[in-house]
């Protein structure tokens, strides 16, 4: 395992207990955002470093019992979490890295990934390897409940021109891995940028 792959296990697994209570207001907008991916009943949709689960429930909602709703995550401690939250029961829980996912090309009709992106150790390879599980015309919502801006005060810093989730920099990072951006919102209450599969 890489040291980037360590460091992202121990941040979240000293966190993981917690992580919940710790945000405990998230879930409208969680709820929000999967309802802006335009999920339809019957589709197959992977919550890409899914953590607790958080959005399993809402994505369910969306795709309906007919739908698979997969959840993916690198550290077995948010995992557990998920299923002591009982949300393992709206979708299927995988240990799993998202540069190396256990998933068919193609196999997919979205991916949400909430705070997902500044945890990617090789963001162009990454966004790759999503875009290759999902169907051309396909969407990936890529998510926070705040805000850039929002995020970097709560950690004590300022935002920066090289901010990977900046526009300017994340579209044509996005489209070099096969996505092209459809949507971008960065406000304090939300951050969300929404892209189609390119085919």
């Amino acid at each position: 395992m890489s040291d980037d792959h360590t460091h992202v296990q121990e941040f979240f697994t000293a966190r993981a207990a917690d992580w919940d209570s710790r945000f405990p207001d998230d879930g409208p907008a969680y709820a929000a955002a999967v309802a802006d991916l335009g999920l339809r009943p019957g589709d197959r949709v992977l919550d890409a470093g899914c953590g607790t689960g958080r959005a399993l429930t809402p994505l369910r909602a969306a795709v309906g019992p007919a739908g698979v709703v997969v959840g993916a995550d690198l550290t077995p401690a948010m995992l557990q979490a998920a299923v002591r939250a009982g949300r393992d029961r709206d979708g299927r829980l995988l240990l799993a890295d998202v540069a190396a996912l256990p998933l068919r090309d193609a196999s997919l009709d979205a991916v949400f990934a909430a705070g997902l992106i500044a945890h990617l150790p090789q963001p162009a390879h990454n966004l790759r390897e999503l875009a290759r599980v999902v169907r051309p015309g396909g969407t990936l919502a890529l998510f926070h409940p705040i805000g850039r801006a929002a995020l970097a005060a709560r950690h004590g810093r300022q935002i920066t021109p090289d901010d990977l989730r900046a526009e300017p920099n994340l579209r044509p990072l996005l489209a070099g891995a096969g996505w092209r951006m459809t949507s971008y919102v960065d406000r304090d209450d939300r951050f969300l940028a929404l892209g189609v599969r390119e085919g």
